[in-house]
């Protein structure tokens, strides 16, 4: 089943009981970017109730009600990436408080709808997950592989030139075992692979 991400960031606005939602959901390559993002969006807004978040990125994955009831926020947001079939992205929804109490159902449509909003304006892309492939060889296949390489449509990471010439190629988690059979036969077995350096 295919697993997706998306194209870019994209923000959504809506106003619920004077309470004003701004749901934003955008690609990240990782938790630490999602917590970045998330820091800036509290210094953006200050004035802020609340800052809530999910994340849907593989074991990094995680949510924060920011002080609303517990399970109004976060994991309804979760739930809506996951039924989107997303990975990779943060949803964050800024709150300001209108005066009105919503109660906890409220609260988890709200927050539910504001990601959801915000989700309708976004493009989703396939998802592909990513390995690295190490590789040592002789310096007489080095132009060979990266023809290779390139003919493959796969990324070049490193190149280190030593006793031999160590490489690290970016490609397709599922491309990694085929890469590495066929690595070997283009060096006629010179080539030493490994995975996931």
């Amino acid at each position: 089943m295919p697993v997706y991400s998306l194209s870019a960031a994209v923000h959504a606005e809506l106003d619920i009981k004077k309470s004003r939602f701004i749901a934003i959901v955008a690609p990240v390559p990782d938790r630490d970017a999602a917590m970045r993002l998330v820091s800036g969006l509290r210094e953006q807004h200050r004035a802020a109730s609340h800052v809530c978040w999910a994340l849907m990125a593989g074991g990094q994955s995680g949510m924060s009600d920011d002080g609303e009831p517990s399970g109004t926020a976060g994991r309804p947001m979760l739930e809506v990436l996951r039924h989107h079939e997303l990975d990779g992205v943060l949803a964050a929804v800024v709150r300001y408080y209108g005066g009105i109490k919503l109660g906890a159902g409220g609260l988890v449509r709200a927050y539910t709808d504001a990601v959801t909003a915000a989700l309708k304006q976004a493009q989703r892309i396939e998802h592909v997950a990513m390995s690295l492939l190490a590789t040592r060889l002789p310096y007489a296949d080095e132009a060979r592989v990266r023809r290779w390489i390139e003919q493959q449509g796969y990324a070049l990471v490193d190149a280190k030139h030593e006793d031999n010439v160590s490489m690290t190629v970016q490609l397709p988690a599922a491309d990694a075992e085929r890469a590495s059979g066929m690595l070997r036969d283009l060096t006629q077995g010179r080539a030493w692979v490994g995975s996931d350096v």
